[in-house]
């Protein structure tokens, strides 16, 4: 752990730490062996040729680093062992040390906060997780890329493959020349281009949670593409750590309101894009957000008209689990459990429930998440494993905190 450990408490970065050896040539050599196209490994599956490769520590920087993802991140890459923290950079709280502006790291992360620094990052990491807000991503992710690095964004800003549909919803788009190259970073539905991809958009929380919910369904054809409608729900932390009106203490913590109502949330061209390339059917989506008084957690209920007039919840239930076979986060609840967002609190893990109002003969799916953990910081690190080779629960075994 030593090599490791230097890295965090900020000490030197010993010579050739930068372990380039993390190449796609490596893992491409690997991956094609006799009768293993394309599959995952865990590190302790990979060749003896290969495991000293990856024994050494992989340097990673943690770009907005002073926000509720970027404070994840760090949170999560810190028990992470095969990533080494290197570089922490922000736009703000520049030179103070990372445990001073999170307190509830403690020593554990001893490095200053650097600027948005593209060769400074460069000198030190391989790896970048950029957690700026929206529209703000773009310029430094360039720059990174154009260094070679492997970024994994959390922002919206390569989400979206049209540029024209991104101008609509965020404004002008300064790099569309990497939407063709960025891969969508939802494993359980788009695993295949993540292990390939040097820059990885990792999905909305919102998306994340409804594409989860629904996509089972869609693909089994079990339901109305054309008819649905999400309901969600988002702890305040889903809106960033800068503060606001709308979400000052005393006006949320006895209230719960909608907001963006009526087709005006930006995660729905996201939303929307995703369920497409699940669906062989047109798809036509009414989604309404709601904020609720707790700090961190999602609960999306979706409700589907279902195809047959006989269908089941059991049925739902028989095609998600199908589906999430080999999702190693995605859990499918009992028929009698609906689930709750303390379930799944700090943890990567998504909660699934499917019912069927027989009255009605509407499909009720709903999906649980953490949002700052699988929907943003968690799924970036799971897409991180994914992308070098190693176990998808790297790192994130963690369960729930609870109560």
């Amino acid at each position: 752990m030593g090599y490791s450990r230097a890295l965090l408490d900020g000490s030197d970065v010993p010579p050739g730490s930068r372990t380039r050896d993390f190449t796609r040539d490596a893992r491409e050599k690997e991956r094609k062996k006799p009768g293993q196209p394309g599959a995952r490994k865990s590190f302790s599956t990979l060749s003896a040729e290969i495991r000293p490769i990856l024994s050494a520590a992989l340097p990673v920087a943690v770009l907005g680093s002073t926000g509720y993802t970027g404070a994840e991140l760090l949170r999560l890459l810190v028990g992470h062992p095969y990533a080494a923290l290197c570089y922490v950079g922000g736009r703000s709280r520049i030179g103070e040390k990372v445990g001073d502006v999170h307190p509830q790291l403690g020593p554990t992360v001893g490095l200053p906060i650097g600027a948005l620094d593209p060769e400074a990052i460069a000198q030190c990491a391989q790896v970048v997780f950029c957690a700026l807000p929206h529209a703000a991503s773009m310029e430094i992710v360039k720059a990174c890329r154009a260094r070679g690095l492997v970024v994994f964004d959390l922002s919206a800003d390569f989400r979206l493959r049209d540029p024209a549909v991104y101008a609509r919803w965020y404004g002008p788009h300064s790099a569309p020349e990497l939407l063709e190259e960025a891969a969508y970073g939802l494993p359980e539905l788009f695993p295949e281009a993540i292990p390939k991809s040097d820059l990885i958009a990792v999905p909305g929380c919102y998306p994340t949670a409804t594409l989860l919910a629904l996509s089972p369904l869609i693909r089994a054809k079990l339901v109305d593409s054309q008819n649905l409608v999400v309901d969600a729900k988002s702890g305040v932390s889903g809106a960033g750590r800068s503060p606001s009106p709308a979400t000052h203490y005393p006006e949320v913590s006895e209230g719960i309101r909608a907001y963006n109502v009526g087709g005006a949330h930006r995660h729905i061209p996201e939303i929307l894009q995703g369920l497409r390339r699940i669906s062989p059917t047109p798809v036509s989506m009414t989604f309404t957000p709601h904020l609720v008084p707790m700090s961190r957690g999602m609960l999306v209920t979706v409700y589907a008209k279902a195809l047959d007039a006989s269908m089941t919840g059991a049925a739902c239930r028989d095609a998600a689990l199908a589906f999430y076979a080999h999702a190693p986060f995605v859990h499918v609840l009992e028929g009698d459990q609906y689930p709750d967002t303390l379930w799944s609190r700090g943890t990567n893990r998504a909660l699934l429930s499917y019912t069927v109002d027989p009255s009605t003969g509407w499909v009720i799916a709903q999906c649980t998440i953490d949002n700052l953990v699988k929907g943003a910081s968690g799924q970036a690190i799971q897409c991180m494993n994914l992308r070098f080779g190693w176990a998808e629960t790297t790192g994130l075994e963690s369960t729930a905190v609870w109560p």
